[in-house]
């Protein structure tokens, strides 16, 4: 079962239909290898919490599939969730921090219920960078009280390994399942996927529900796959989407068949146009900026036409937004929680932090400081609504829309997670899919955005590029 390791969600899923192996076997091998390097081993700390059930759940789906019954496509494969979903099982939801700890949730959040119904063993809760990292400005990705810090399997305490969804993309790169789900209000799937070489599609605002999550920003929050291939990413996605009566945003939205996502092929980059943004390279390091030209180049080979066009920079780092929304969106999830727990408010975990500073504020709580002093507006101010219009003009109207509009684009190609930024303030989709890696071996991922409900576009050409390059490898993890 060593193998299993490295496999895709498809291919375990093609193994578990012809019964070659089990989902006892599969969880097990998959628990083998956290025992070996989450605490062990290489310290990757990347699950923050393992599912008590988790081979009780597969011995009860191998039992249906004798008897010839599947519950869906993910029938028998372990899935990691980040630590800001709700699991309504024996784990705990914490956002990583140690004020959360003992909090179970009444239900699973929307996402974690639709995995379960297709047959998805949740095996652990991931670590993340500790309140989706936004506590503080100094804080490391990676880390949180509760769980530690979160180390990169590529070079464990060499590359960062990318935030939020640090233990989402560790996790999945080192082993311990196939897949994970990860969230992102701005760069936290695209930056933890492409610092682990994994597939990472960040959705339109709006296709998966944000129900049972804990939030940064109503309008930016989203949920999605983190994989080890786009076919894996599109599955997931299908299994995730779709209108949910608990979530307004996704009202009216309209989702592929599954049959649909799981139909990609080759050649979908051949005739299209992708814009590749001036000045959006300038952080990359030199051997990065390498494999990006050559990611560029590749994907001219597979027929596409590149296209130089300019996109706004000077917003891309604006927090005003999210520090407005997150009092009223915090507030309102922290209002459920048992009665017992000492943090109701972000007033009160803001005072559990302080009476707990040597656990809890090691980097500070800088950015909830920020926005606790505006967490009086309720919205209202007038500061809060020019940005979030400001926002949707230079995002949409100015930047992401003119741009494929101007140039007849289909997609815009970034490196890494360095068009994330504008992506989320637009709420509009990204995929991020390995392109290689420096001579040291720190992974390079290639990105491409579009607009709105544009998914099924993203992965066709995801797709087309990863197979015609087959990048991803997995990482050597040393005893």
């Amino acid at each position: 079962m060593e193998h299993a390791l490295t496999w895709t969600i498809v291919e375990l899923a093609s193994k578990l239909r012809s019964r070659t192996i089990s989902a006892v076997e599969t969880v097990a091998a998959h628990l083998e290898q956290i025992a070996a390097h989450n605490v062990a081993g290489q310290g990757i700390h990347a699950v923050i919490e393992v599912n008590a059930e988790a081979l009780l759940l597969a011995e009860a789906l191998d039992r249906e599939a004798a008897k010839g019954y599947w519950r869906g496509p993910l029938h028998g494969i372990p899935i990691l969730v980040k630590d800001n979903l709700d699991t309504a099982d024996t784990m705990q939801t914490t956002a990583g921090s140690i004020a959360l700890a003992g909090h179970h949730a009444k239900e699973d959040a929307t996402v974690v219920r639709r995995l379960r119904e297709q047959g998805a063993i949740i095996i652990g809760k991931a670590n993340l960078t500790e309140w989706a990292n936004f506590l503080s400005d100094r804080m490391p990705n990676g880390y949180s009280s509760r769980g530690g810090q979160t180390k990169n399997p590529y070079g464990p305490g060499v590359f960062d390994v990318g935030g939020s969804s640090a233990g989402s993309g560790a996790g999945v790169a080192a082993g311990f399942a196939p897949a994970a789900i990860g969230t992102e209000t701005s760069g936290s799937i695209l930056s933890p996927a492409s610092s682990n070489s994994l597939v990472g599609v960040k959705p339109t605002v709006g296709l998966v529900s944000r129900h049972g999550i804990i939030p940064i920003a109503m309008s930016q929050d989203t949920a999605g796959p983190m994989t080890r291939s786009v076919a894996d990413a599109a599955l997931l996605l299908a299994v995730m989407a779709g209108p949910d009566p608990k979530d307004v945003a996704t009202q009216g939205v309209e989702v592929p068949s599954l049959a649909k996502w799981s139909s990609l092929s080759q050649g979908g980059l051949r005739g299209t146009r992708i814009g590749v943004p001036r000045d959006y390279d300038n952080e990359l390091e030199d051997e990065e900026r390498i494999v990006y030209r050559k990611a560029l180049a590749d994907l001219e080979s597979l027929g596409a036409v590149l296209v130089e066009c300019t996109l706004p920079t000077s917003f891309t780092g604006g927090i005003d937004v999210l520090i407005e929304e997150f009092p009223v969106a915090l507030n309102a999830y922290l209002a459920s929680v048992e009665p017992w727990l000492a943090v109701h408010s972000l007033a009160d975990v803001m005072a559990f932090n302080a009476r707990n500073a040597d656990k809890a504020l090691r980097y500070g709580q800088a950015i909830f400081e920020m926005a606790a002093a505006r967490a009086g507006d309720n919205l209202a101010s007038g500061s809060y609504i020019r940005a979030r219009l400001a926002d949707l003009h230079e995002a949409r109207t100015n930047g992401i829309d003119k741009a494929l509009n101007e140039h007849r684009l289909d997609a815009l190609a970034f490196a890494n997670n360095l068009g994330a930024a504008i992506a989320a303030k637009a709420g509009y989709p990204s995929i991020t899919v390995p392109a290689g890696y420096t001579s040291g071996g720190k992974p390079v991922g290639l990105t491409l955005t579009s607009g709105a409900f544009s998914e099924w576009k993203l992965l066709q050409l995801a797709y087309d590029y990863e197979q015609a390059t087959g990048h991803r490898r997995p990482p050597v993890l040393a005893e």
